[in-house]
C-alpha cells in the first residue's frame, strides 16, 4: 500500500506541474467552456488573472509538497487534502459552465490521486 500511495503522490504532482508549466498556453480539449488556454479558462469561470496566478502558485506549491513528501512523509496528508480541495473546486467550475463530463476527467483523476496519496500517507 505504501508504494501505491507514493505512485499517487508522484502522479498527482506530475499532472499538476505538467498542466501549469507545459500546457498553460495550449488547447488541451479539457479546458472549461470555450477556452483554449489557462487565462481564457479562468476568465470563463469568472476569475481574474491575479486569481488564476494565485490558484496556480498554490497548486504548484502543493504538488511540490507532494514530491518533497517522498522524503518528508508528514507533509503528504495535508498537501494531498489541499490539492484534493482544489480539484473539487475545479469540478465545480466545470459544472458551473456546463461542461460535459469528459472535460472534468483530469480534475477527477487528480482528485483521486491526491486523495489516495493522503489516505495512504506514511505516518512517520
Amino acid at each position: 500500500m505504501k508504494y501505491i500511495g507514493r505512485i499517487a503522490q508522484i502522479g498527482a504532482a506530475g499532472w499538476i506541474l505538467n498542466v501549469w508549466f507545459n500546457r498553460f498556453d495550449r488547447d488541451t480539449g479539457y479546458r472549461g467552456g470555450d477556452a483554449t488556454n489557462m487565462k481564457e479558462e479562468f476568465a470563463e469561470y469568472g476569475f481574474s488573472e491575479r486569481q488564476m496566478y494565485a490558484v496556480g502558485a498554490t497548486k504548484v506549491g502543493l504538488a511540490i509538497a507532494l514530491l518533497i513528501g517522498l522524503f518528508v512523509p508528514g507533509i503528504v496528508r495535508p498537501a494531498g487534502i489541499g490539492l484534493g480541495a482544489f480539484m473539487a473546486g475545479a469540478l465545480g467550475m466545470h459544472a458551473k459552465v456546463g461542461d460535459p463530463l469528459k472535460r472534468s476527467a483530469p480534475a477527477l483523476s487528480v482528485l483521486a490521486l491526491s486523495g489516495t496519496a493522503a489516505l495512504l500517507a506514511d505516518r512517520r
